[in-house]
């Protein structure tokens, strides 16, 4: 009794220290109309000296800076009498508070009509938050709880869907910031359908499909089905669940022709923002964002690159990673949609084609190694630059080359060791992902080298594929499984202009890319393009005609303007360089029984009977 009676004590005083260190949140929507939110922050037991309160500048899923701050405005303090109290604003973002009492309330208006997986978005129909780019926090504060509660009272339909706790009185809880962060929220007049799923200990968890679409319940509850399936094959992939806090996984979609469009993962949920008319006709071409999202919640949110420990709010976090992390991600989004049957082998191979094309072709692949690509993520992560770069000659995304170098990694392991990426993902998992400690890419090269028993095929594999910028031998890997990689326009001429933008009857080149030859004749961005061998150019469709009459080894005269003056240059044209992957009984080969065997153990479902 006494033991009981003392545990009971120290529940009480646990709740007390709870509640004087919880920072509340109030969200209502006066002014919803005009995409305004109204948002008051209390927070309690604040320490002497000066409060710091700013708006995050980065957000979990993203790994390039945004300014939240740009669009919070009327922001006040107020101790707990009531008066107002002075503010001093030392950055866009940042607010500093001198002289406080032991508790400070401060509100602000927030505008947003941005609705993708990063911003936020307030009009009649939703409130579509992405936590960072919603909510201020106090400085230093980080291991506090958070409540909020959302005031839509004027909204009768409105119910909120979210993966923080709910609470009484419709609030909602997180344990810390880094949870809150992490936490997207959508309150809108919804439509809903939820299923269970097992995990191998048996615990019941439920998948919950949130959408606030134009469509009815059938469609939605048929679409369910369609991504029982694709869960049933990312399972069989990591042949277990994640523990989903509180046992709820949810996808919020939103899909609208005017919004900005994204998918961006998040512990146990994914905001998923779609730009068509409706789900009902365009089923299969979004079912692509929730595979790659949902994959996510094994891999990057429980399968964590240290760099992302902790994440950082007040900057990007730079990492080595995101070729792993994201890049394998993207792989599996595609492949795993054809081992559900909600994609075909061509829809694979056509994608598989694209990944292969990217990391043959692309001067960001061919001079920089994954790595590096996933270094660059600091400026390319949905990051808008005012002026011109460089990209397009170095940089190829993480997504398409870490998609690369899983599939050649997949083929590799499947025709080297009788093993396949499954098994590769499934022993990060063991080691790193299911107790969630944080891995480095040495990491990956030593559980490579244990899955394989082949320290020295781990270690070259890392040297010229990882840290280095060798390619793999995409041909002699695919043919394995019956594909065919070769010439998509042997003997065709090639000249590289790129993309060639019209305005007020000019042709304007945009940037070329090294190894083109336009690139090789000193052609460059806002070029604009007089004659191609002597013929005037009247619309981009003469340039592909001249291009398309001669062949590789022509040389041709380019006359074009540069900065008003006009120049010319000599253009060699080379043989298209683009490649394809084509079934070899689709080429007149013979597909042997040992082929199609590679790739129905590849492609074709992974789920066992049940």
């Amino acid at each position: 009794m006494k033991k009981f009676l003392g545990a009971a004590v120290f529940g009480l005083l646990s709740l007390q220290a709870f509640a004087q260190n919880e920072i509340s949140y109030t969200v209502s929507f006066p002014n919803v109309i005009h995409h305004e939110a109204e948002i008051s922050m209390v927070v309690p037991n604040v320490p002497a000296g000066t409060l710091k309160v700013r708006m995050s500048r980065s957000s979990p899923g993203r790994y390039a800076t945004h300014e939240f701050g740009k669009n919070v405005y009327h922001l006040k303090a107020f101790d707990a009498s009531g008066k107002q109290l002075v503010i001093k604003q030392t950055a866009g973002d940042v607010y500093e508070i001198p002289n406080h009492g032991s508790s400070v309330k401060v509100n602000y208006t927030l505008f947003g009509n941005w609705i993708d997986g990063t911003y936020a978005g307030f009009d009649e129909t939703h409130a579509h938050m992405n936590i960072p780019a919603t909510f201020a926090f106090p400085v230093g504060m980080d291991n506090r709880p958070r409540l909020v509660k959302f005031n839509y009272a004027e909204k009768q339909d409105w119910k909120v869907a979210t993966q923080l706790k709910p609470m009484a009185n419709g609030t909602y809880f997180a344990p810390n910031l880094q949870y809150f962060m992490d936490s997207p929220t959508e309150i809108a007049n919804y439509k809903t359908a939820s299923w269970q799923v097992k995990n191998t200990d048996g615990k019941v968890q439920t998948v919950h499909l949130i959408t606030h679409a134009n469509d009815d319940q059938k469609t939605i509850d048929n679409y369910a089905e369609m991504l029982k399936k694709m869960v049933d094959e990312h399972f069989a992939v990591w042949g277990e669940f994640p523990t989903y806090d509180y046992g709820n996984y949810y996808f919020l979609d939103d899909v609208y022709p005017e919004n900005a469009g994204d998918g961006m993962e998040h512990r146990n949920s994914t905001s998923i923002v779609q730009r068509t008319p409706k789900i009902a006709g365009y089923e299969s071409n979004l079912l692509g964002t929730f595979s790659h999202e949902y994959f996510h919640s094994w891999n990057v949110e429980r399968l964590r690159p240290k760099t992302l420990e902790p994440f950082n709010f007040e900057h990007a976090n730079m990492g080595d990673e995101l070729w792993l992390a994201e890049g394998f991600t993207q792989y599996y989004g595609n492949l795993l949609l054809t081992r559900a049957g909600l994609k075909t082998a061509d829809n694979a191979i056509q994608t598989f084609n694209g990944l292969v094309n990217a990391v043959l072709l692309s001067p960001g692949a061919k001079n920089f190694s994954p790595i590096e690509a996933s270094r660059y993520a600091v400026f390319a992560d949905a990051g808008v630059a005012i002026d011109q770069t460089n990209k397009g000659n170095i940089f190829t995304s993480y997504y398409t080359y870490g998609a690369a170098t899983a599939l050649a990694l997949d083929l590799r392991l499947r025709a080297e060791f009788k093993l396949s990426l499954d098994d590769y993902m499934r022993a990060l998992w063991k080691a790193y992902g299911k107790p969630e400690i944080a891995y480095t890419v040495p990491d990956l090269e030593k559980t490579l080298a244990t899955l394989t028993k082949n320290p020295a095929f781990a270690a070259d594999f890392f040297k010229k594929y990882i840290y280095g910028i060798q390619k793999n031998d995409y041909a002699k890997l695919l043919i394995n499984a019956g594909l065919v990689l070769r010439k998509a326009n042997p003997g065709k001429a090639f000249a590289g202009f790129g993309k060639i933008n019209t305005l007020d009857g000019k042709l304007i080149l945009g940037q070329t890319l090294m190894g083109t030859p336009a690139y090789e004749a000193g052609l460059d961005v806002d070029n604009v393009l007089l004659t191609i061998d002597g013929e005037v150019l009247k619309d981009v469709a003469a340039v592909t005609a001249i291009t398309d009459a001669h062949k590789p080894g022509d040389v041709l005269k380019v006359t074009y303007l540069y900065r008003g003056e006009e120049k010319t240059a000599q253009l060699t044209l080379i043989e298209d360089p683009a490649l394809e992957i084509v079934p070899i009984e689709k080429t007149g080969g013979n597909l042997t029984p040992a082929m199609q065997t590679f790739r129905d153990k590849w492609l074709t479902s992974q789920v066992k009977s049940k």
